[in-house]
C-alpha cells in the first residue's frame, strides 16, 4: 500500500493544535507570568509564512524567529530570523497566533526559537518550538473537476481533470503549473492515474463500479520537486443513476421429472431517455428461496446477449419449489434489479454437502455427507460422489476424483458420508460434489466452491556483499512472484530466510523476509560464518499461494 505525505491545510492545523496539548511551554525567566512560547511552524494554507502562538499577561511587543537547519549542530549558525510578525488570531496581544513572512535560502527542515517579549519587560530568548519549520514547495490541485457528475447507464465514462501548481515557499505569490508530474486518483474502490502536461493540467477517465464515490487526487512524487508537500484534494461524492429494468419469462413454474433439465427463456430491457432498449450482457439468476423468503442457493445462471435475449437451463439437481428470478445484480452502478417469482419441483430430491480445502502442498482435502427425503427411495449398491473441477464453476466440468459413501443409517434423513486427500490436478479451479443417483435418488450437486493457489518461486536470490568481511552485513535480493494463468506476477509476502553452515547439511531457519509491492526482496543479516544462504516461500503462504523451490547463494566470509 502507498504511504501518502499529502495532508490537507485542516489537517496540518489540527496535528499542530493536538502536540500543543501537554508539552511544557517556554516562559520568561525574569518574571512569573510572562511571556510563554506555545509553537512556531507553518501551515501549508500559507507557504513562506511562519505562525508563532504564544501568551504572557502584558501585551506582547516583540517576537523574532530564528532559524537552524534541522541536522545542523548546536551552536551552529542560524540559517535567517524574522521579526516582521503581525498578530494573526486572538482577542488582544496577550494572547494569540502572530505570522511572518520566512526568507531561507533553501528549501529543507528548520529549527525554529523564538525570542518573545511583553510590555512589562519580561523577555525570553532562544526558546525552542517543539515543530519544525518544513520550508519545502507545496503542490495543490486547487480545481479537480469529474464530468459527467452525475454520470448514467447512457453516459458511463466520467472524464477527472485538473491543475498540479508548485507554490515554492521562497516565492509565495507565484505559484507554478507542475510539469510532467504524476497523480493519483482515488475512484472508489479502484483508481486510476495520469500526468500534467506542460501547464500542468491532466485529464483521464474511469467507468464507476459502485452507486456512491468519494473522489479525490493526489500529487505524486517527483524528481522536479524533491521533498515537497502534496496535498490531496478534498473529497467530492459522485453518485450514479441506476435506471428501471423489466424482463419477461416464458414461464414461472417448473415441474421436473428426475435427470431432465428445464428452459426458461425471455428478453430484458432497461429505460433510458431514449425509452426502453434491449439490456445486454446482464445477469439472469434463479434463486431457490428460503422460508425467510431470501435467497438460499443458486439454481440456475446466465447471461443476455447482445440484443436482451436469454435462454435459462434449469437442472433437476436443484430444486427450488419456492424461488425467483432476478436480473441484474446487487449494486451494479447504472441499472436497478428486477425480479419475478418462480416455482421448481424437482421428485426424490437428494441433498449433498461438501467442505473443501486446498493445502499449500496442492493437496485437496474434500468431506461432506448426502440425504434424501423420500421413503420410496433406496439407496444404490455402491453409491459414490464424484468431485468435479472447472475452470470457471459453470462448464466443462471434468472428473477428479470418486469417493465412496459410507452407508451407515440407510433411512430418509439420514446424512451418509464421504471423505478424501488426494493431489489435484488443477490448482486454480472450481469444485463441487456430484453425488451419482439413480431411478430412485435424483442426482444432486454441489454449488462450486473455488479453490486456487498459486504456484509460487523466487528469481534472482542474491546475497552480497562476496566476500563479505565478518561482522559486516549481508543483504539479500531477489524477487518473490506468483503465476497467474501463464504470467509471472510480483507477490508481496514474506519468503522464510534459512542458512547451512559450510561443512554442514542441514538448513535451519533464520528470519522472515519481507518484499514490498513489486516483490523485491529485503532483508540483511550481519556475517558470522562461511555458508549457504537459502530464501523459499514455505512457512506462511496464506490461503492462495502454495509453496516454492528454495534458492541458494553461497557467501564467504573472511
Amino acid at each position: 500500500m502507498r504511504r501518502s505525505t499529502f495532508l490537507a491545510a485542516a489537517t496540518a492545523t489540527a496535528l499542530s493544535v493536538s502536540l500543543f496539548v501537554g508539552l511544557s511551554p517556554a516562559q520568561a525567566d525574569t518574571a512569573t507570568g510572562g511571556p510563554v512560547l506555545s509553537g512556531a511552524d507553518g501551515w501549508y494554507s500559507q507557504p513562506g509564512m511562519l505562525f508563532v502562538t504564544a501568551h504572557s499577561d502584558s501585551p506582547l511587543t516583540r517576537v523574532t524567529a530564528h532559524f537552524y537547519p534541522l541536522n545542523a549542530p548546536d551552536g551552529a549558525p542560524e540559517a535567517g530570523s524574522t521579526e516582521d510578525f503581525t498578530q494573526y488570531s486572538g482577542q488582544d496581544a496577550t494572547s494569540g497566533t502572530w505570522r511572518a513572512p520566512v526568507h531561507l535560502a533553501d528549501l529543507g527542515d528548520y529549527r525554529v526559537t523564538v525570542d518573545l517579549q511583553d510590555a512589562s519587560g519580561a523577555t525570553v530568548n532562544g526558546a525552542l518550538s517543539p515543530y519544525t519549520l518544513q520550508y519545502r514547495t507545496i503542490v495543490t490541485i486547487p480545481d479537480l473537476t469529474a464530468t459527467p457528475s452525475v454520470p448514467d447507464y447512457l453516459h458511463q465514462e466520467v472524464s477527472v481533470g485538473g491543475t498540479i501548481l508548485a507554490d515554492d515557499p521562497r516565492h509565495p505569490d507565484a505559484p507554478t503549473p507542475a510539469a510532467d508530474m504524476p497523480v493519483d486518483i482515488e475512484t472508489g474502490r479502484g483508481r486510476v492515474t495520469a500526468t500534467t502536461t506542460a501547464d500542468g493540467r491532466f485529464n483521464t477517465a474511469f467507468v464507476p463500479d459502485q452507486t456512491s464515490i468519494e473522489l479525490s487526487a493526489s500529487p505524486l512524487a517527483s524528481s522536479a520537486y524533491p521533498g515537497a508537500i502534496d496535498v490531496m484534494t478534498p473529497k467530492q461524492h459522485l453518485h450514479t443513476t441506476q435506471a428501471p429494468v423489466r424482463f419477461s419469462a416464458s414461464t414461472h413454474a417448473l415441474d421436473l421429472k428426475q435427470g431432465t433439465t428445464g428452459t426458461v427463456t425471455g428478453r430484458a430491457e432497461i429505460q433510458t431517455t431514449s425509452g426502453w432498449q434491449p439490456l445486454p450482457h446482464t445477469t439472469i439468476t434463479l434463486f431457490g428461496l428460503g422460508s425467510d423468503g431470501l435467497p438460499k442457493f443458486l439454481a440456475g445462471r446466465t447471461t443476455t446477449d447482445s440484443q436482451g435475449a436469454y435462454t435459462l437451463h434449469v437442472s433437476s439437481e436443484s430444486p427450488a419449489p419456492t424461488a425467483e428470478l432476478v436480473a441484474g445484480t446487487d449494486h451494479m452502478p447504472f441499472q436497478q434489479v428486477a425480479t419475478e417469482p418462480f416455482s421448481l419441483h424437482v421428485a426424490y430430491t437428494t441433498h449433498i454437502e461438501m467442505s473443501a480445502f486446498l493445502n499449500d502442498d496442492a493437496s485437496l482435502k474434500a468431506f461432506g455427507s448426502v440425504y434424501y427425503e423420500d421413503a420410496r427411495a433406496n439407496w444404490p449398491t455402491k453409491p459414490t460422489v464424484t468431485l468435479q473441477y472447472s475452470k470457471d464453476g459453470k462448464t466443462g466440468w471434468k472428473n477428479g476424483a470418486t469417493l465412496p459413501v459410507k452407508i451407515l443409517h440407510n433411512k430418509p434423513l439420514q446424512p451418509e458420508t464421504f471423505a478424501r486427500t488426494f493431489t489435484t490436478p488443477n490448482n486454480n479451479a472450481y469444485w463441487r460434489a456430484r453425488f451419482n443417483g439413480n431411478p430412485d435418488l435424483a442426482t444432486s450437486t454441489t454449488k462450486p466452491v473455488h479453490l486456487y493457489r498459486y504456484a509460487t518461486r523466487i528469481t534472482g536470490f542474491h546475497a552480497s556483499p562476496d566476500p563479505v568481511r565478518k561482522n559486516q552485513p549481508i543483504n539479500f535480493t531477489g524477487t518473490l512472484q506468483y503465476k497467474s494463468g501463464t504470467t509471472w506476477k510480483p507477490l508481496n509476502d514474506s519468503p522464510a530466510l534459512y542458512f547451512r553452515p559450510r561443512g554442514s547439511t542441514k538448513y535451519r531457519f533464520v528470519a522472515d523476509l519481507g518484499t514490498d509491492r513489486h516483490g523485491h526482496i529485503t532483508g540483511m543479516v550481519t556475517a558470522k560464518q562461511d555458508g549457504t544462504w537459502a530464501v523459499a516461500f514455505n512457512r506462511q503462504t496464506g490461503d492462495h499461494y502454495l509453496q516454492s523451490a528454495r534458492v541458494t547463494d553461497y557467501v564467504d566470509v573472511r
